[in-house]
């Protein structure tokens, strides 16, 4: 006789904790620094600041926001916590972003309270209610109130804004808790004491980590900066069994060498998120952490909790995996119809869960959210297996004349080069193409855009290749890690003058201009790494 298996229980964020707590008080979820958060403690200040802000008057579906730095995160997910738990929203917040930035955010969510932590005092906030890290001290303990139902909604988090005014999207407890159970028989990273990230406060990373620090065996370390030689320090330190990054930090870590300095043999899991780890990267890393598995994940703000999991195989080296978590893949044309294997179209990932949605906005909301699938916003195929390949951001893809070049291609191909650290690739005008590949690099030594396109010759086809090229310090990077394009394209702009024909270049550059590999444009907008705290 069969046994039906009765499908999981819908859970509110302030029942996972208060049941984790109740079970493992002692467990340590958070660490930073010097200071750490138990279980026990986490429910204790969860509470008192639930009871704190019904009492000043905030309501069930009240919109808080959330103000915090890189060197807060107990801080962060006490407040967090406490806002749900009161059945109020939150928008989490980093004080990286501009204040104006900020100020779109309060007032586009609706926003009446704010919580924030040490760094925020430049930021004018124009709300109801606002408590600052002294104010939620001295709230005293308390006992929990009712909370709020799995359907309610739970937060509203803002995408980077990489191509637009960021968005507002809007999830429910029941798509943070999907998959959750309160006494699981088997917790996530089981194989590690503690996990490690640097992702900043307010980004989809940040808080994929927020919920690991909840749910998972292993216990969060986070720091507030991110230096290779810093965050290798720390896994050879605290024995760190799994660590999280986005393919940038990735990068910076195999250059410094600092994996090779340090004792980084307790290392079970390197997961990459946020972007495609080149594959030449994904292949260093495997070489320089031989008892890790290298994982690739694959999500968006709109789509997550949902994603795609890979583990970096040399047989699918660019592959970004299959669907996990009782999710689906597809890969569709101009008219909705699904694509058969290998051929290129838009990206689709549904969710077994609740979906979410765009705040105050109906007409995006119905382009990239339906019927429970998600838009992804990038083109890619799938082979005969059902794994995804990604092949641009659809916004990114460059149309070069009759033809279209993927810059995620070509920035694979630059990764390749010994000398080349790190490469972002985008289209520039050109007066007989419309637009041409160009490449702003990091590089251990000056390149020439002829010997770039020798090395490329055998790995790219001609309209591929870069018919520009420029020398950079380092990548504009946003709070998710992801390469601001626009800044760099800017470079090409204002050097315009300074552009002269390459007589190496060859017939396929004779149509655009060569910008010199030179260190004059990298002091500008391209010096903004990766945020070092």
């Amino acid at each position: 006789m069969s046994v039906r298996r009765l499908p999981p229980v819908a859970l509110t964020v302030p029942r996972l904790l208060a049941a984790r707590a109740a079970a493992e008080p002692e467990h340590v979820a958070v660490q930073q620094g010097g200071a750490t958060l138990d279980l026990a403690r986490w429910q204790a200040r969860t509470q008192a600041v639930a009871a704190g802000l019904r009492a000043a008057g905030v309501r069930v579906g009240d919109r808080v926001g959330l103000l915090y730095g890189a060197r807060d995160w107990i801080g962060y997910v006490c407040a967090y916590m406490g806002v749900l738990a009161a059945g109020a929203v939150a928008v989490p917040m980093s004080t990286r972003a501009a204040p104006d930035e900020v100020a779109y955010m309060l007032e586009h969510s609706g926003a009446t309270a704010l919580l924030h932590g040490q760094d925020a005092a430049r930021f004018d906030a124009r709300v109801r209610l606002r408590w600052g890290p002294d104010e939620v001290a001295e709230l005293p303990d308390a006992a929990p109130g009712d909370g709020p139902r799995p359907g309610d909604p739970a937060q509203i988090l803002y995408t980077s804004g990489t191509t637009g005014r960021p968005k507002g999207v809007i999830a429910a407890h029941a798509n943070l808790t999907h998959g959750a159970r309160l006494d699981p028989p088997l917790r996530t990273l089981a194989h590690s004491r503690q996990f490690l990230h640097a992702f900043p406060i307010g980004t989809n990373a940040g808080q994929t980590m927020l919920f690991n620090a909840l749910t998972a065996h292993a216990g969060m370390l986070v720091t507030a900066r991110f230096g290779p030689e810093h965050f290798a320090r720390l896994i050879e330190q605290q024995q760190v069994g799994s660590v999280f990054v986005v393919p940038a930090m990735a990068i910076e870590l195999l250059a410094s060498g600092a994996l090779e300095r340090h004792d980084t043999s307790g290392v079970v899991l390197f997961g990459s998120t946020a972007a495609a780890l080149p594959p030449a990267v994904a292949s260093g890393l495997a070489a320089a952490l031989p008892g890790a598995t290298i994982v690739n994940y694959y999500t968006s703000t709109e789509a997550a909790p949902t994603q795609t999991s890979m583990i970096f195989s040399q047989e699918r080296p660019a592959a970004i995996g299959l669907a996990v978590a009782g999710g689906a893949l597809r890969v569709c044309d101009e008219a909705g119809q699904p694509c058969p294997a290998g051929v290129t179209g838009e990206v689709w990932m549904r969710s077994a869960g609740a979906p979410r949605a765009y705040l105050n906005d109906a007409a995006a909301t119905s382009q990239v959210f339906r019927a429970g699938w998600t838009r992804m916003g990038d083109i890619g195929y799938l082979d005969a297996d059902g794994y995804l390949f990604l092949v641009d951001r659809e916004s990114d893809v460059i149309k070069s004349g009759a033809d279209k070049v993927s810059t995620i291609a070509v920035e694979a191909a630059l990764h390749e080069h010994p000398d080349i650290v790190e490469a972002s690739v985008f289209g520039l005008p050109d007066p007989v193409l419309g637009l041409a590949p160009a490449a702003a690099l990091v590089t251990t030594r000056d390149l020439r855009l002829a010997d770039v396109r020798r090395f490329l010759a055998t790995r790219l086809a001609g309209h591929e290749q870069p018919s520009r090229i420029v020398r950079v310090a380092e990548l504009p990077r946003n709070a998710g890690g992801k390469v601001v394009k626009s800044r760099l394209r800017a470079l090409f702009d204002r050097a315009a003058t300074a552009a002269h024909a390459d007589p190496e270049a060859g017939p396929a550059a004779s149509n655009s201009s060569a910008i010199p590999s030179a260190s004059e444009t990298s002091g500008q907008e391209a010096a903004k790494p990766w945020p070092k705290q």
